[in-house]
């Protein structure tokens, strides 16, 4: 109800009283006002809740180069959408080509290492076993069998340590590939590319340069927060059976600002363990589809979200609610001393608003109002509490929304 509206009613009330004292006084009398009305009926009544959120990219990945070096290309345009593992920057590859090769060479010559070892450990070990016969018939000095007892554990040494380059020289030239391989920065995951923040012949250092970002568009998430206390009203129904959730929980869907719809509809996939300390709302998140990208992230949205029930609730249209001195009232069709058919108003508390099924905006009332009051819709700017009225229109039940 808007503050003009209001101030039109409670400026035909005052007009009405004062027309009304005059035509008594002048032996006239007005007829009375012709209304519309709905007659309230309890129904289950399906609940939206709507807020005000912001589209989020379900991955949002800054692209950092992994190696030292001088972009060569650029391999991507901006804003394109790319796959997992599409090259977006080649750096210059001669210095890691070259690591490469060096390593490839280390690997040889501890492979040539490891050859000539084995050979020495083995000819050690045939001097050994020739000798031991010879110095167990003390045909040989002790010095001849300790000699060829050590020539063999230094030939064994040598053989271990000759393996051990080896693994070494694999070692590196494993990471000279992985950094040769590197050099090619490629998108972690698929999504939109931003813009390139490194041009050809820039310098990147390893981790610390930023070359673009990557978002993911496809899921979609939408985040939005939702007050503590209503979380906690709608908990606690939930709990006294007065809402009812759907088997498949509650879902969401998108509008823009002009009501248009957005997309598809989507699930709830997070709610914030916190309450803000300086907005007191808890934040929350759902995911949906976003197929052919035509939602993008940061985008303000309308968010309504649905999937509830209220139990043998009463609904009205909202335009049938109006704002009294101490709250919301609405004006109910009544008999006075006399019999007479009058308009008396009726303060009443209101939840959440529900869209019935031509389109129309109702408030859901918790108290105040009875199954089988008729309630004015139509006809208001010409009332005043207790002015007679009639119905100009057959009644219509207030039924499923």
């Amino acid at each position: 109800m808007s503050f003009a509206r209001l101030l039109l009613i409670t400026i035909s009330f005052a007009m009405l009283a004062a027309c009304n004292k005059s035509q008594q006084q002048g032996g006239m009398q007005m007829p009375p006002a012709e209304v519309s009305v709905t007659t309230v009926a309890a129904d289950d009544i399906p609940v939206t809740y709507e807020y005000i959120g912001q589209t989020v990219g379900s991955r949002e990945v800054e692209v950092r180069a992994r190696v030292a070096g001088n972009i060569e290309k650029r391999l991507y345009e901006e804003g394109a959408y790319v796959k997992e593992g599409q090259p977006l920057f080649q750096l210059d590859q001669r210095p890691f080509v070259i690591a490469v090769a060096q390593a490839e060479a280390a690997v040889g010559t501890a492979e040539a290492e490891i050859a000539s070892a084995e050979a020495s450990a083995a000819q050690a070990k045939r001097e050994k076993e020739r000798l031991a016969p010879l110095a167990e018939a003390k045909a040989i000095s002790r010095k001849e069998s300790d000699d060829a007892n050590s020539g063999e554990q230094i030939a064994n040494a040598n053989l271990m340590q000759a393996k051990a380059h080896l693994l070494q020289a694999k070692a590196q030239l494993q990471e000279a590939k992985l950094n040769l391989n590197y050099a090619n920065i490629k998108a972690p995951s698929s999504g939109v590319t931003g813009r390139a923040l490194k041009q050809e012949g820039a310098l990147v250092t390893a981790t610390d340069s930023l070359v673009t970002t990557l978002t993911q568009l496809d899921p979609l998430y939408v985040s939005f927060s939702v007050g503590d206390i209503e979380r906690q009203s709608m908990e606690r129904e939930i709990a006294e059976g007065k809402l009812e959730v759907a088997k498949g929980g509650m879902k969401v869907r998108l509008l823009q600002r002009d009501g248009t719809p957005l997309g598809d509809g989507g699930k709830i996939n997070f709610t914030s363990p916190n309450v803000s300390n300086q907005t007191g709302t808890v934040e929350m998140r759902a995911t949906l589809a976003n197929p052919y990208l035509r939602l993008k992230s940061g985008i303000f949205v309308k968010v309504l979200m649905e999937g509830v029930e209220r139990k043998n609730a009463i609904a009205v249209p909202q335009r049938a609610v109006l704002e009294g001195p101490t709250g919301k009232i609405v004006m109910v069709v009544d008999k006075d001393k006399d019999g007479k058919t009058v308009a008396n108003p009726k303060p009443i508390e209101v939840a959440e608003w529900t869209v019935s099924a031509n389109g129309e905006k109702n408030w859901v009332v918790r108290s105040g109002l009875n199954v089988g009051d008729q309630v004015i819709t139509e006809g208001l700017m010409k009332l005043r509490p207790g002015a007679p009225v009639s119905l100009g229109q057959p009644a219509t039940d207030n039924k499923k929304n």
